[in-house]
């Protein structure tokens, strides 16, 4: 179960992606893309927290295409949740000085400060991002680092600030009564252990419920469970409500899932996991129109995932929606070259708009379109014979006989 403010780096690095300015603006090459595909790799198992084999795959792009400054800062993320600091340091300082200056690394600069015990450093990086911050949690780990310093007024206006932004984190309360009690006010402080100790509870609890939902969801049919598992439903908590409607997808009721979910991105509609989620749902449900919008809400907020530009770009095929599901296809297939259903609906909406642009006499448009296709099937015959008429009605005889000789080879004519 997700937990909001909580240590959970997954629900960071979607939301930053935006900040980081892209490596180049050079033309792709093959190694542009080999390290777009490891990317896409990275971030799946990133998506799992499976951080060993996420830094391996951002490793594996940051060699391909060492200016890739987004694998850098997710390689750093990575190995900040293995708890390796210095490699951690190192690469968000990288990235640093390459974007001068990122609130989001300024961030976990500040978070690692604070591990190693430089609360100066930590409280004056945190206070410099305070204003406009990266993640909900800078004021918690602020108003910590303020604590660190006995500076007990400070410490109480930040995590006060914290508890506005995240009600539900059980560490905030933990924090300001450790401050009460220094402070010798006594009952304040036993307020908020009180109250900390409630949110703990109250998140066991949500925890206890979702083992008990999907058992049952296992072992019993939907109408019986449904009892046990609508526990989970509280119309102000994201969380569980993403908790819910998961469990109910994992389990094959997607009817149940979308009312949990769709509440769930009212109240967080800046989490790429909730939209991608709502917009799974309503497609498994081939509700393509509704799943269009969470979808291009999820691939906006985390681009490099190949999942939700995947299902985009299905979605927006099932809809005929051809021009505008190409590019979105075309960056999931650089993303995961290996899925042979990406793979097959790009080759298609390709060839379509190749066709289209040909009955338009708008012949170079339309050999974009149809190399795209050769690359995708090289071995397909017919494409390269209509390449072979299109080069031909451009004018462009020899590319025309190249195309049409590959053709007769490959249909062994």
């Amino acid at each position: 179960m997700s937990m909001s403010g909580f240590e959970r780096v997954v629900l960071h690095f979607g939301l930053v992606l935006v900040l980081l300015p892209p490596a180049s603006s050079a033309q792709p090459t093959a190694s542009t893309g080999a390290a777009e595909a490891h990317v896409g790799k990275g971030y799946q198992y990133e998506q799992q927290e499976r951080y060993e084999e996420a830094a391996r795959e951002f490793q594996a792009a940051l060699t391909a295409n060492p200016g890739l400054v987004r694998a850098r800062y997710q390689l750093a993320v990575c190995y900040f949740a293995l708890g390796r600091r210095p490699e951690a340091r190192q690469e968000f300082q990288r990235v640093r000085s390459e974007t001068g200056g990122n609130p989001s690394v300024t961030y976990y600069l500040g978070r690692l400060d604070l591990l190693e015990g430089d609360f100066d450093s930590a409280r004056r990086r945190l206070e410099s991002v305070a204003a406009d911050p990266p993640f909900p949690d800078t004021a918690y780990y602020l108003g910590s680092a303020c604590l660190k310093q006995n500076d007990l007024q400070a410490a109480e206006r930040w995590l006060r600030k914290a508890a506005q932004l995240d009600s539900r984190d059980f560490r905030i309360p933990d924090r300001l009564a450790r401050i009460y009690q220094k402070r010798g006010r006594r009952a304040e402080a036993e307020t908020e252990y009180t109250r900390s100790e409630e949110l703990r509870q109250r998140y066991d609890q949500a925890a206890r419920q979702a083992v008990s939902c999907s058992r049952e969801l296992e072992t019993r049919a939907i109408a019986q469970a449904r009892a046990t598992c609508q526990q989970l439903f509280d119309a102000n908590d994201p969380d569980k409500l993403t908790t819910l409607g998961m469990l109910y997808g994992q389990h094959g009721d997607y009817a149940d899932a979308v009312a949990p979910l769709a509440l769930a991105a009212q109240l967080d509609a800046e989490s790429p996991e909730i939209q991608h989620n709502l917009g799974l749902t309503y497609f498994r449900l081939k509700r393509y129109r509704e799943a269009r919008s969470p979808l291009e809400r999820a691939a906006a907020l985390r681009p490099d995932f190949f999942g939700s530009s995947a299902l985009l770009g299905a979605a927006l095929y099932a809809l005929k929606q051809d021009e505008a599901a190409y590019p979105v296809l075309d960056h999931a297939h650089e993303l995961n070259p290996e899925d042979s259903d990406t793979a097959k609906l790009l080759f298609n909406v390709a060839l379509f708009l190749a066709q289209k642009e040909l009955a338009g006499k708008a012949y170079a448009e339309s050999v974009n379109y149809l190399r795209k296709a050769v690359e995708l099937r090289p071995a397909d015959a017919e494409v390269h014979r209509e390449l072979a008429q299109v080069y031909a009605s451009l004018g462009q005889r020899a590319q025309a006989d190249l195309e049409k000789r590959e053709a007769e080879r490959l249909s062994g004519h």
